[in-house]
């Protein structure tokens, strides 16, 4: 076999380990970064939270030369630059700056960063209240109460328990009974029957809420249908049509059901209402599965003062870090002992390694504060009419490549923080992927936001008779005469996207 040389050209992009970590830190949502933080004190003692009362200690009197035992890498470095970096104070900006002065976070060694300054003025982070979305209790535990309330065999109350268990959060068992069987089998030692499990998933079929443990959404209509008729409501039609006609009924073909049972228009319309107002979701009505509470915690605040765009970074879960001044004065003392010693030696490069280590994370944070700070800017910049009116039509076309040509960041830098940040206005919470959209242009050539387009078709839609809803070539017509140059297939795309669906539909009767 002959051996032969060639030369080879390729392109690789090559990230330092400090890179990684701060892709990954971009797309923590502050309201996990508290835990991120916790987790690098825990494993780096040399990495400490700074007290609300501390000063941080700036002084370089009685600095030393550098001993053999610091790495070749931090030659020009010495244990008095690991003084205080702070973090953890809102920063506060309005739109009045006429660009992103990325210098102006850069502060030296002996000055405290600009970034740690705050006009007393403004509203601190504490002020801004989170978004909550949700309070629920513990579906499961609704469930447990009801089954314990029966008087069942110690085996019968396990299988239960396990049946209740693999019911997901909307209160469908997805689980095929013969799985069931199985992991009864091998994880609980329990020999059961597909018929006894049946059985049982049809006793906890009449808990409340009813429809749950249904498998399929046929079935869980049908259980909360038949859970009114016991309660001696009028129903029986329309648990005909959810049992013989369920496809017809979900494709709106009414008149084969009207056909099919020989009833008049006026009867499906009252099978209609009464099918309408069932959960499809029972699970939800107790908030789910486990979660106890859902929470969206703004990572930006913008205030309209007097016309003035103010923007503010919630940093409440970044607390003031800083290197430990035991670690500190640790190198100070092993640097003075035997150079040669072999054990004082390993020692002084463990403290060194571990201050380096607690440097860089708080240098890390630094940049992401820095880093998420200067997207959101630019975003305010970009739909500045929408931040101040609150009016989705004011909303300007506006793509990843804008911000990142505005801020000189990468564009999958700006994506990570668009697709997992929030930002608090006056007119509500947003996650900043809601500003991003393409352009189309008008008669006029006017460049318009697809989000525009998008609005004025959900309003076409909205106001549309419902006996008669609107096609899509109807609604390409309406908006062309509005001035909006779009295509049919166009129309489709936006539809599917605003989840509305075809006109057959959305026919009422």
């Amino acid at each position: 076999m002959a051996l032969s040389q060639a030369l080879q050209q390729k392109q690789l992009i090559k990230l330092l380990p400090q890179q990684i970590q701060l892709m990954k830190l971009l797309q923590v949502p502050t309201a996990l970064l508290d835990e991120r933080i916790k987790e690098e004190l825990e494993e780096n003692p040399a990495l400490e939270m700074a007290d609300d009362d501390s000063v941080p200690d700036y002084e370089t009197e009685g600095q030393e030369e550098l001993s053999d035992f610091e790495t070749a890498a931090d030659a020009d470095d010495s244990y008095e630059e690991y003084d205080d970096y702070s973090q953890g104070e809102d920063t506060v900006y309005d739109d009045s700056m006429d660009s992103i002065d990325l210098s102006s976070y850069d502060a030296g060694d002996d000055d405290i960063a600009d970034y740690k300054l705050q006009d007393n003025n403004y509203p601190d982070a504490s002020e801004h209240q989170d978004t909550i979305y949700k309070s629920s209790g513990n579906f499961h535990d609704v469930l447990m109460e009801q089954l314990n309330m029966l008087s069942l065999e110690k085996n019968e109350h396990i299988v239960a328990e396990q049946i209740i268990g693999s019911i997901d959060e909307d209160g469908y068992l997805r689980r095929e009974i013969e799985a069931l069987v199985d992991d009864l089998a091998f994880r609980q030692n329990i020999i059961t029957s597909d018929q006894e499990v049946e059985r049982l998933i049809t006793l906890i079929q009449n808990f409340e809420p009813a429809g749950v443990c249904a498998r399929t959404l046929q079935e869980c209509l049908l259980l909360q249908l038949k859970a009114q008729k016991a309660e001696g409501k009028d129903v029986d039609l329309a648990i005909k049509v959810m049992d013989k006609y369920f496809e017809e009924f979900t494709k709106k073909h009414y008149d084969k059901i009207q056909k099919g049972l020989s009833i008049t228009e006026d009867d499906l319309r009252d099978v209609i209402n009464i099918i309408i107002k069932l959960n499809p979701k029972p699970g939800l009505s107790y908030g789910g599965s486990a979660q106890a509470e859902s929470y969206v915690i703004p990572d930006f605040f913008i205030n309209n003062n007097n016309g003035k765009l103010e923007l503010s970074l919630n940093s409440r879960n970044a607390p003031d870090l800083r290197i430990s001044s035991d670690y500190k004065e640790m190198l100070r003392e092993y640097d003075k002992g035997n150079k040669k010693d072999k054990q004082q030696k390993e020692t002084v490069m463990f403290i060194k390694q571990k201050i380096d280590s607690a440097k860089w994370f708080i240098d890390i944070i630094k940049q992401r504060h820095d880093t998420l700070f200067n997207t959101m800017y630019a975003i305010m910049q970009f739909q500045h009419e929408f931040f101040l009116t609150g009016d989705e039509t004011n909303l300007k076309p506006m793509i990843l490549k804008d911000v990142a040509e505005k801020t000189n960041l990468d564009i999958s830098t700006i994506s990570r923080v668009a697709n997992s940040k929030f930002v608090q206005t006056e007119f509500g919470t947003f996650r900043l992927k809601f500003f991003f959209s393409e352009s189309l242009s008008t008669e006029s050539g006017e460049e318009v936001s697809t989000r525009e387009v998008k609005r004025i078709l959900s309003d076409i839609v909205e106001g549309e008779d419902k006996q008669k809803p609107l096609s899509d070539d109807i609604l390409t017509e309406m908006l062309n005469e509005k001035g909006y140059n779009i295509a049919r297939r166009t129309v489709a795309k936006y539809r599917e996207q605003l989840n509305i669906p075809v006109a057959r539909l959305r026919k009422q009767l």
